[in-house]
């Protein structure tokens, strides 16, 4: 019990409070649409329902990505949250397919809703609780990439989002969806209620279906190249590499791989180091740039290699020779 609550706290937190909100939102957005028959509330609550499911999916599988290598998964399960991820993009495809084709219908079709301020009402509270989960995760992924200098917090998030765990990922541009659907899902109940366009309902409810599409595939093209094998960000490799240099011993890298899965970094690597050392202190210097290297809460195995320093600058930027 002790253990599964552990690995529950290492669960990702953004994907964990975004299922909470958006199951909320989703059951109130669904009663409201069925009593007031508005096509548009119904894309968003579709669109609600959709999140929970995939934050949920999300959440699971950032806990069981924490699970430690066994001797039949000696890599660990970083990948998990890829095949969670992909398993979402699924299910933001079809609850899309269903919005656009109701949007479509509602084009072709108009009919008039009711309730006008509890529509209101219930969008401007998902806007909020969407917009609380939106700034929650921006945050999340300026801490992921670690970022020292933060200018805007929505531009910093945008820009390195790539950086950050595909489960944060999948929430930001999801969130970023829920929260412009509201603002949409408003302006076309406005133009229905005030000025007769009752046609932008429908507009509305497509727009908000190729919105999900759209993250649906970016989602799903990062969780692709996750399943089969991406090389980590070149930051990433530039801080390993410092790392190594800042040694008295290490003169060059030889070589560097450095491939990410998940959250997580395998690295493999060989540095040169400079002549003379005997092999005690040549096993000395390799055992604890290991050591140094794995105190990263996100290197989970290091395979380093050492060889005598051999008179040629390999590694670009970082060579320590004249």
């Amino acid at each position: 019990m002790m253990r599964l609550l552990t690995l529950l706290k290492k669960g990702n937190v953004s994907s964990g409070l975004a299922a909470i909100g958006n199951l909320a939102i989703a059951i109130v957005k669904g009663i409201v649409a069925a009593i007031s028959g508005n096509g548009t509330m119904f894309a968003t609550a579709m669109h609600s329902f959709a999140d929970t499911i995939n934050q949920t999916f999300v959440y699971v599988g950032s806990v069981l990505a924490e699970m430690k290598p066994t001797k039949r998964f000696p890599t660990g399960f970083g990948r998990v949250i890829n095949i969670v991820c992909m398993i979402a993009v699924i299910v933001v495809t079809v609850m899309a397919y269903e919005t656009i084709k109701t949007g479509w219908e509602l084009f072709h079709h108009p009919q008039e809703s009711s309730d006008f301020l509890l529509n209101i009402i219930v969008l401007l509270l998902s806007f909020l609780i969407d917009g609380a989960i939106l700034l929650k995760t921006m945050k999340e992924i300026v801490h992921e990439a670690r970022v020292k200098k933060q200018g805007n917090l929505f531009s910093s998030a945008f820009t390195h989002a790539k950086k950050a765990a595909p489960a944060t990922k999948l929430v930001f541009y999801e969130d970023i969806v829920a929260t412009l659907g509201a603002v949409f899902a408003i302006a076309g109940i406005v133009l229905a209620q005030f000025f007769g366009v009752l046609k932008a309902d429908g507009v509305v409810s497509i727009i908000i279906g190729l919105l999900m599409l759209l993250v649906a595939y970016r989602v799903g093209y990062d969780n692709m190249i996750g399943l089969i094998g991406v090389a980590a960000p070149a930051e990433v490799e530039e801080r390993i590499a410092k790392t190594l240099l800042a040694d008295s011993c290490v003169v060059d890298i030889y070589g560097m791989r450095v491939v990410q899965e998940g959250r997580a970094y395998h690295v493999d690597v060989t540095v040169e180091l400079k002549k003379g050392l005997t092999l005690d202190e040549a096993d000395d210097v390799k055992f604890k740039l290991t050591d140094t290297l794995l105190t990263s809460p996100n290197i989970t195995d290091v395979m380093l290699g050492i060889m005598e320093d051999n008179d040629i600058v390999t590694w670009p930027n970082e060579g320590k020779r004249p």
